[in-house]
């Protein structure tokens, strides 16, 4: 459910662990096995106590509750504070769709995965069963986002004539063509403006990323932009000598490099938009230095649940082993 209840010998609800917590204490180099008193540090003065609701409230006092704090659980208490149960957003809200459209930007010609993409677009390349745009706009589904747009340019009609509407897949889909490539975030500018943010997914990514915390987080930190990032690691296979002038100071041998990527997911505010020039070509790393050179805020949302970038064939040929091997990518 991605919390734990922190109670004390009788039951006494003491504090919340939540997904965010978790994901700040990543991007903070907390280890895991630290004490939860460490994780409410790094939080908003809201968060200081936990949010409960008491033992007979209503649905509605729930449900604004839990709009107003930005939060996707709620702990229920009885009058003296001993934890009873905890309801879920999910629960209170079933049949309302998440305040979200998606993009997938579709429209790229997947050259490094040739010869495979010679006939066929990399999102429609099969993985499992089914092309790999079609497990990601399953999870969407899933996850309550119903409104997705889908960027197209090489053999778009691949694209167009399995999805048509979405309507066989539980969605409504638009296209947005590309005439001429226009980067990874160029196609963007062909859009209605939405009203509210606008999660964008490179479209040869398989994941099982929450896209509801990704969204409170967006929420919590005030971000007019949230980068999806996953914690990368490289091995130099050599001794890496540091130095002082002539005098080495240090030697360290075949050391591993952490580092933090961009996993291809991002959620903006709709103002971030209006900085995307019209039809043409613009990527994502021009939009988000822009955005903080002009003293806008971007946070990053670290990603640790499955991530594959399909962008090279030992990463197709990982997921059809991972397929086969059982990984779940919906909940469905």
């Amino acid at each position: 459910m991605y919390i734990a209840l922190v109670v004390d010998a009788d039951g006494h609800l003491l504090d919340t662990i939540t997904d965010g917590d978790i994901r700040r204490a990543i991007l903070a180099g907390v280890s895991l096995d630290s004490p939860v008193a460490l994780l409410r540090d790094r939080r908003g003065p809201l968060y200081l106590a936990p949010v409960t609701a008491h033992e007979g409230s209503s649905h509605t006092v729930m449900a604004n509750l839990m709009a107003r704090k930005q939060v996707r659980h709620l702990p229920i208490v009885d009058t003296t504070g001993r934890l009873t149960r905890i309801v879920t957003l999910a629960e209170i809200s079933k049949h309302v769709e998440v305040p979200l459209e998606a993009v997938i930007m579709a429209g790229g010609y997947g050259t490094r995965l040739r010869p495979l993409t010679n006939d066929v677009p990399k999102p429609m390349l099969r993985v499992g069963e089914k092309p790999l745009l079609e497990h990601m706009v399953t999870q969407l589904k899933a996850a309550g986002i119903k409104s997705l747009s889908v960027t197209t340019h090489y053999k778009k009609e691949l694209i167009t004539e399995h999805f048509k509407d979405g309507s066989d897949f539980g969605v409504t889909i638009s296209y947005v063509e590309e005439n001429a490539p226009l980067g990874t975030a160029g196609a963007l500018s062909l859009l209605k403006r939405p009203d509210g943010p606008l999660l964008v997914i490179n479209g040869d990514i398989l994941t099982r990323i929450d896209f509801g915390a990704m969204l409170s987080f967006h929420h919590e930190h005030k971000a007019e932009m949230t980068v999806g990032i996953r914690k990368f690691e490289t091995v130099v296979p050599f001794g890496v000598v540091e130095r002082d002038g002539v005098d080495i100071t240090r030697l360290t041998e075949k050391p591993v490099i952490t580092q933090f990527i961009s996993a291809g997911i991002y959620l903006l505010n709709p103002e971030a938009l209006e900085l995307i020039p019209d039809g043409k070509p613009y990527d994502m790393p021009e939009l988000v230095n822009e955005l903080i050179s002009t003293g806008k805020r971007v946070v990053g949302f670290p990603i640790r649940e499955y991530w594959l970038d399909i962008g090279r064939l030992e990463d197709y040929e990982k997921a059809q082993e991972e397929m086969a091997a059982g990984v779940e990518l919906s909940d469905e």
